[in-house]
């Protein structure tokens, strides 16, 4: 049968489609823009939107497995309700849904609690699935690259709870891997959720002390103002998003985004090899400049 992984040719939905198809498994990828094609040979690739009711019946025609994947945009939730009634009409009984981590605590950031809304819908409806709940993604930092190594800052209000950050790249592979489970399973398993983290909580003070160490010269986190955070995000995104983040920047000054006990080991023995950690990443992108 089919595994169909929705936002294929994402950061994310790509790596997806990588390790499935490295793995032998029968592979749909469903996209928006043909020109943005470059999968592996034998993936079968079915243009359409989630929006597009008719190409979403199309690419879910005799798929048995779904890797749901929505982009942070206005009508997210929309987008995710319509999939996912979609799969159900197409009798898709094996699925993993890309959620985020503490959604029932992030009640006033618009993606997460659209997020928790479809978990809401899949757990309400019986439906058969994974719900993996990421922590703040690594790469986000990318975007703020030039004001570290530009500007001696860190800019990112991760204040001093701490966040469990997690590399896109571990993200995609435990998403293979559990669409995999699904998929070889003799029957639809039930619902369970997975945190997704890294392998280290850090605090704004922490990674300025990284890239300080990395860059060989003195990084300041100035990441406390939310106000100034959302005026610089204007620049490069639209204002809803640049809220939205802002919002998000608040919750992790009050909450965090902390793993439960037992996630890190969970994930490692999973892989089967440690999480990457945020000094690879920033070691990385350093060398990269």
């Amino acid at each position: 049968m089919t595994i169909l992984v929705t936002g294929a040719t994402g950061n994310i939905g790509s790596q997806v489609v990588q390790h499935l198809a490295s793995r032998g498994a029968d592979v749909r990828a469903l996209v928006r823009d043909l020109s943005k094609v470059s999968f592996p040979a034998g993936v079968d690739v079915s243009k359409g939107d989630f929006l597009d009711v008719e190409s979403l019946r199309a690419a879910m025609s005799g798929v048995s497995t779904l890797f749901l994947l929505n982009a942070v945009v206005p009508d997210e939730f929309t987008q995710a309700l319509i999939a996912l009634n979609v799969a159900r009409s197409a009798g898709i009984e094996r699925i993993v849904y890309l959620s985020v981590i503490h959604p029932d605590v992030y009640v006033n950031v618009p993606h997460f609690a659209g997020k928790y809304g479809v978990e809401r819908m899949i757990e309400q409806m019986g439906m058969k699935a994974t719900i993996l709940r990421p922590a703040y993604f690594i790469q986000n930092d990318l975007m703020i690259k030039d004001a570290i190594t530009g500007y001696g800052v860190y800019p990112m209000p991760v204040g001093d709870k701490g966040l469990a950050m997690i590399d896109v790249r571990d993200i995609a592979e435990i998403a293979a891997l559990e669409l995999l489970r699904r998929e070889q399973a003799a029957e639809p398993l039930p619902l369970n959720r997975v945190n997704l983290v890294g392998p280290e909580t850090l605090t704004g003070e922490d990674i300025a002390a990284i890239w300080s160490d990395v860059l060989g010269r003195q990084i300041s986190y100035a990441g406390g103002d939310t106000d100034a955070f959302e005026q610089n995000l204007n620049q490069f995104m639209p204002p809803w998003m640049a809220y939205d983040m802002r919002m998000m920047g608040e919750r992790f000054l009050t909450d965090g985004m902390l793993p439960e006990g037992g996630d890190v080991e969970r994930l490692t023995t999973l892989l089967g090899r440690p999480l990457r950690s945020y000094r690879d990443f920033a070691s990385e992108a350093a060398a990269s400049a």
